[in-house]
């Protein structure tokens, strides 16, 4: 089969999958094989935010990208009129591992998966490719026969490679602090006035810090202006504000001081001193980058929390589940020494974690502790980055053997 009449499906989620795992592997695929079939299903999922399927569009407008509505037609038997009756193989890069074996089912072809798999897919897989040594473990753990699995790297360290090389917009804050509240619905609505009411404490103490907000280009400015307006969740102890806009830039602002708000984060955080944001996915990003970073796992309000599994929907119990799924969020905090990522990789404590009921005094005193704190900055700066730094080139590593398998 000649390259240019490969087709390989893929079946992705949310918005850290596809801009940190689906965008670099399509970018390495592409270059390869300009003319390659490519088919993206954007499965359904509690933490999509409806935006991914623009997202791929804009980047890979030569892909054929559906929708969760699509996909949830073509499922269930319907016919999807751009799509062939056989691919050659489905990739597997986010969302439940069920829709990708009913898209294999579907398709035929082979089938591949990224980081995950179960037992029940033991014979699915051809190709499992995993992140590292003790993915590759968990992957065995699985049922994955050792020989068909491959450690290619983390997908997440080219995305941030890439996006950290984009322009950077005006306002970036050079040597500054770079606030990265997350994509999620309930992490917008409460850090957006949370990290807002931390600006202004770091700017009562000290009016030379530059401060800046980075949202997620899957964060629509409409939701910016209604968290800001909010305020937040009342335990979380945010301040509401205003989402300005002068001369086509974006500010929050609560009358008398303003902060820009930026939508390539990564660009921004290779000018920024400090970054102050969640753990996920971001973290890894950051790390690879080389950016100091202050984490926290607010438990102010932990019903809000969205936890994997059935249990994200306790607090709607009635009377019992609020206090519930409370207990549920604090005990599942306290089953890990570390949060973050980078951390587990580590095995020590390169981000400065804060966990438990948080303020915004008190965010903002670690954060100026971190910010003045040179030494450790160095220290941990460049601990992150050589951290990642063999995964470099992970998207490049499993293209290569996907179209090698598709062929």
């Amino acid at each position: 089969m000649v390259a240019s009449s490969l087709r390989i499906a893929f079946t992705a989620n949310g918005p850290g999958e596809v801009a940190g795992w689906l965008r670099p592997l399509l970018r390495a695929l592409y270059r390869r094989v300009p003319a390659l079939a490519c088919y993206v299903f954007l499965v359904p999922d509690e933490y999509a935010t409806g935006l991914e399927a623009a997202f791929v569009r804009d980047a890979f407008p030569q892909a054929h990208v559906y929708e969760p509505k699509s996909y949830l037609r073509f499922a269930l038997a319907g016919r999807l009129s751009d799509l062939p009756s056989r691919v050659d193989v489905v990739q597997y890069v986010g969302g439940d591992l069920a829709h990708c074996a009913r898209v294999h089912a579907r398709l035929r072809g082979r089938a591949a998966t990224y980081k995950f798999s179960r037992r029940a897919y033991r014979r699915l897989f051809t190709r499992a490719f995993a992140v590292d040594a003790r993915n590759a473990d968990q992957l065995v753990a699985w049922g994955v026969p050792p020989q068909r699995i491959l450690e290619v790297g983390n997908l997440a360290i080219d995305g941030a490679v890439f996006e950290a090389e984009l322009p950077q917009e005006p306002g970036a804050p050079a040597d500054g602090i770079l606030f990265m509240p997350g994509s999620r619905a309930y992490e917008v609505d409460n850090l957006v006035p949370f990290y807002f009411a931390v600006a202004l404490r770091i700017l009562r103490e000290r009016p030379d810090v530059p401060l800046a907000f980075a949202v997620s280009p899957f964060t629509t400015r409409e939701r910016v202006r209604a968290a800001i307006e909010g305020g937040g969740h009342p335990r979380m102890f945010g301040r509401s504000g205003e989402l300005a806009t002068d001369g086509g830039r974006d500010f929050l602002t609560d009358g008398h001081h303003r902060f820009p708000v930026l939508y390539n984060g990564l660009a921004a955080a290779r000018a920024a001193r400090l970054a102050i944001t969640i753990p996920g996915t971001k973290t890894i990003e950051l790390a690879a980058l080389g950016v100091p970073m202050v984490t926290m796992s607010p438990l102010n309000a932990p019903e809000v929390v969205t936890i994997n599994g059935p249990l994200t929907y306790a607090d709607r119990i009635p009377i019992v589940g609020i206090p519930l799924k409370r207990a549920i969020a604090v005990a599942y905090s306290r089953r890990f020494a570390y949060h973050t990522q980078p951390n587990m990789d580590a095995g020590a404590p390169l981000v400065r974690e804060m966990r438990g009921t948080v303020t915004p005094a008190r965010v903002a005193c670690v954060a100026l502790e971190c910010y003045d704190d040179a030494r450790w900055r160095s220290s941990v700066g460049a601990r992150l980055r050589e951290l990642y730094r063999d995964h470099e080139g992970a998207a490049e590593r499993m293209a290569e053997s996907l179209l090698a398998l598709a062929a």
